[in-house]
C-alpha cells in the first residue's frame, strides 16, 4: 500500500510500504480521508519529538476491514473516526472524565504490545499516535475508533478526529465559554477557525480573529468571526483593548503554539478572565508569567489538550452539530488531494492556503 513516510526530520516521500493484520484488540481500516494537520508539519519539522521514520497522519476516517481477537466495538462495514488519544476507560484520567489524557498507549509510534504493524522493505516503520492515517490501510487498537452513522461522508467526517475536536472543544469544553462574552482567537488555521466556530455554537456575542495573513481572517469571518484584527499592521493586543472599550476579552485562545503570541493572548484577557493555550510549542521554549500580576489580576490559564473530548461522546455531538447546520465541516475543506500529492499538501500547509486540507482515497 501507499503510505507518507518521514524518514528523518524535515523529508518525506510517498513510498510503498507493507502492513501486518490485527492483532488482539486490533482493527484494520480501510482509510477514506485523512486532514494535512499542523501536528503532522510539526512531527517533520521536529516540534513535536516523534521516534523517527513513521508513517504520517492522526486525523481520519474509513471503514473497518478486519478485526483481531477479542474486538467489541466495532464489526466488518463499521464507519470509523479515528482519535489520535485512546480511550483504555480504565486508566487514571480516564476514569476521572478526562479521556482527553488516556495513557493507554505510549508515545513511541508503536502499538500495545510495543510492536509495528508497518515496514519499508526490512525496516520497521512507527505510525503517528499508533495510526499513521496517510496512509491506504491503518492498523491500530480498537479503543482509538468510534463508529458513526454510515450515512455521514467520511470526507467531512475526518476532520473531526483532530482539528475539530480540539478546537470546538477548546472553547465549548475547555474555557466553557458563555453567552454573550467576548473571544479572541490568535491564529486562524484549521484549529483556530474551529475555535471561533466553537464560540459561535457557545453564544459568544463578539469574537476577534486575529492573524497575519488577509485570507485566514476572511475565512475566520466566514467562520463566525465578528471582528478581524491583522496582526501585522500594529499590536494586535491594543487593537483587542479598543474593541472591548478598553476591557480586554473574557476569553483569549492562542492557536498557534508561539510563547510571544501566547504572552499576547495573556495580555489581550480582562481581569478574572481566561487564556486557553491550544498551540503546540516547542519542548526547548518557555511561558513566563508576572509574578506579582498574574495574583492580581485573578486571570486563569488553561493548557487544552483535544479539546478537553472524550471522543466517544463528543465525536457524535459534533456530526450532530454538523447535520443542524450549527457546525460547518464542508467549509473546512479547502483543498483535497491525493496521496501522491501529500508533498504538495504540506507545501500549502506552509503557505497557509488551506483552511483544511484532506488526503482523499480511492
Amino acid at each position: 500500500m501507499k503510505a507518507v513516510v518521514c524518514h528523518e526530520l524535515n523529508k518525506i516521500s510517498v513510498e510503498d510500504v507493507t502492513i501486518d493484520p490485527p492483532k488482539a484488540g486490533e482493527v484494520g481500516i480501510k482509510m477514506s480521508a485523512t486532514g494535512v494537520c499542523h501536528s503532522d508539519l510539526s512531527v517533520i519539522n521536529g516540534t513535536i519529538p516523534a521516534m523517527l521514520p513513521c508513517v504520517l497522519g492522526h486525523e481520519g476516517a474509513g471503514v473497518i476491514e478486519t478485526v483481531g481477537e477479542g474486538v467489541t466495538n466495532v464489526v466488518p462495514g463499521d464507519h470509523v473516526i479515528m482519535s489520535f488519544v485512546p480511550n483504555c476507560g480504565e486508566c487514571f484520567h480516564c476514569l476521572r472524565g478526562q479521556a482527553f489524557l488516556c495513557t493507554a498507549l505510549p508515545p513511541t509510534g508503536r502499538q500495545l504490545d510495543g510492536t509495528t504493524r508497518l515496514h519499508l522493505g526490512d525496516q520497521d516503520l512507527g505510525a503517528m499516535t499508533a495510526l499513521g492515517n496517510m496512509a491506504e490501510q491503518v492498523v491500530c487498537p480498537a479503543m482509538n475508533v468510534v463508529k458513526i452513522d454510515p450515512e455521514v461522508p467520511l470526507k467531512t467526517a475526518s476532520l473531526v478526529g483532530c482539528g475539530v475536536a480540539t478546537g470546538v472543544g477548546a472553547a465549548i469544553n475547555t474555557a466553557k465559554v458563555e453567552p454573550g462574552s467576548n473571544v479572541a482567537v490568535f491564529g486562524c488555521g484549521g484549529v483556530g477557525l474551529s475555535i471561533i466556530q466553537g464560540a459561535r455554537i457557545a453564544g459568544a456575542d463578539r469574537i476577534i480573529a486575529v492573524d497575519l495573513a488577509a485570507n485566514k481572517l476572511e475565512m475566520a469571518t466566514r467562520f463566525g468571526a465578528t471582528d478581524t484584527v491583522d496582526a501585522s499592521d500594529g499590536d494586535p493586543v491594543a487593537k483587542i483593548m479598543e474593541i472591548t472599550g478598553g476591557v480586554g476579552a473574557d476569553y483569549a485562545f492562542e492557536a498557534i503554539g508561539v510563547p510571544a503570541v501566547v504572552q499576547q493572548a495573556y495580555t489581550a484577557t480582562r481581569r478574572g478572565g481566561s487564556t486557553v493555550v491550544v498551540g503546540v510549542g516547542k519542548v526547548v521554549e518557555q511561558i513566563s508569567f508576572n509574578a506579582l500580576m498574574m495574583s492580581l489580576e485573578g486571570k486563569t490559564v488553561y493548557g487544552c489538550m483535544y479539546g478537553s473530548v472524550n471522543p466517544k461522546v463528543d465525536f457524535p455531538k459534533l456530526l450532530g452539530l454538523s447535520a443542524s447546520g450549527k457546525l460547518d465541516l464542508d467549509g473546512m475543506v479547502t483543498n483535497t488531494y491525493t496521496i501522491d500529492e501529500a508533498p504538495q499538501a504540506f507545501e500549502d500547509l506552509e503557505k497557509g492556503i488551506n483552511a483544511r486540507g484532506v488526503i482523499v482515497f480511492d
